[in-house]
């Protein structure tokens, strides 16, 4: 059985709100730190900046993080191109880290139960897959308040690599004929900019996609023409967004997992992120699963060889809770 949520939200954008789901753990479950509060993990949705939505993280992997005492928030966010990566996503997603600290968690919590959910302001931690990735990624620098640690699995990064400009011949044979420019583009007039589409390009909703709507026909038209950097971010002003190029001492610990056959996102591009994160002697580590390509969370059954490997990430993020 899928674990239970409640729904708060965190920002009001032009009359229109953005919300998260929160996923609290039994109270009777033990915090890692004795006589303190629950740490938190903002886990984010897939989908290339352009799909998903906060339904769609992968229930198993939350439940993971709710036996070992987390809260768990999974935020939506408004999705590109109506708004681009900066202003959007990444901003929402910092917007609701602030959100945290600035009392709406607790608040949120307190009126949706009598029981006592004592919060650890300073255990806030951040997971995603794929475009969430690299969002948890991005609430390590240019915040107020970083947070304790990251968990990237397959996120996107060197926005400026040969890569996010070469055609994606896997996703190219499955366009279907007859997609014009004007029905794509229909996605530039949505108002308000939605914070929910389609399937997630990360693999954790099932269904094929469908390409009679505009949105899931733009988001895989720009995957399969390399052009989705372009789409999502046009003033290529990757030091404001491309974590590579924002690692420094001061970064938090990170660790990532990334399938060795991955087609979407390459391996090598999680491979410069891990070696950048090293040479800055950041904390961290990687894990390499073999076999897997980018939809392989989707897929993963419990208790099997792909699951165990992932969980790592989740053992290293509650590791530096216990050290506190």
């Amino acid at each position: 059985m899928a674990p239970s949520y409640f729904r708060a939200v965190y920002k009001v954008v032009d009359g229109h709100e953005i919300d998260v789901d929160v996923y609290l753990p039994q109270v009777a479950t033990s915090t890692p730190k004795k006589n303190a509060g629950h740490p938190i993990i903002i886990n984010i949705h897939g989908g290339a900046f352009m799909l998903g939505s906060s339904e769609m993280v992968n229930k198993n992997q939350v439940q993971d993080c709710l036996d070992r005492g987390f809260i768990v928030l999974a935020p939506n966010h408004r999705l590109c191109p109506g708004v681009d990566l900066l202003d959007g996503p990444m901003r929402d997603c910092r917007d609701c880290l602030d959100w945290i600290h600035n009392g709406g968690l607790h608040r949120a919590v307190s009126s949706e139960t009598s029981d006592p959910y004592p919060l650890d302001l300073g255990q806030v931690f951040a997971f995603g897959t794929s475009s969430g990735g690299t969002l948890a990624l991005g609430l390590g620098f240019e915040v107020p308040h970083p947070v304790a640690g990251i968990y990237d699995m397959y996120g996107p990064c060197n926005f400026s690599d040969a890569f996010w400009t070469s055609e994606v011949s896997q996703v190219a044979v499955k366009l279907p004929p007859g997609l014009t420019e004007d029905f794509i583009n229909q996605v530039y007039a949505e108002k308000p900019v939605p914070i929910r589409g389609g399937v997630s390009l990360e693999g954790q909703a099932p269904g094929a996609p469908n390409f009679s709507e505009p949105r899931q026909a733009f988001a895989f038209t720009q995957i399969a023409r390399g052009s989705v950097f372009k789409a999502i971010y046009p003033a290529e002003d990757w030091a404001k967004v491309d974590p590579l190029r924002n690692i420094s001492p001061s970064f938090p610990p990170t660790f990532i997992v990334h399938g060795t056959e991955d087609v979407m996102v390459p391996i090598g591009l999680s491979q410069e992120l891990y070696s950048a994160l090293v040479k800055n002697g950041v904390e961290c580590g990687m894990e390499e699963v073999p076999g897997e390509g980018h939809t392989f969370a989707a897929k993963m059954e419990v208790g099997s060889r792909t699951w165990e490997l992932q969980r790592k990430g989740f053992d290293f993020l509650e590791s530096l809770v216990k050290r506190v």
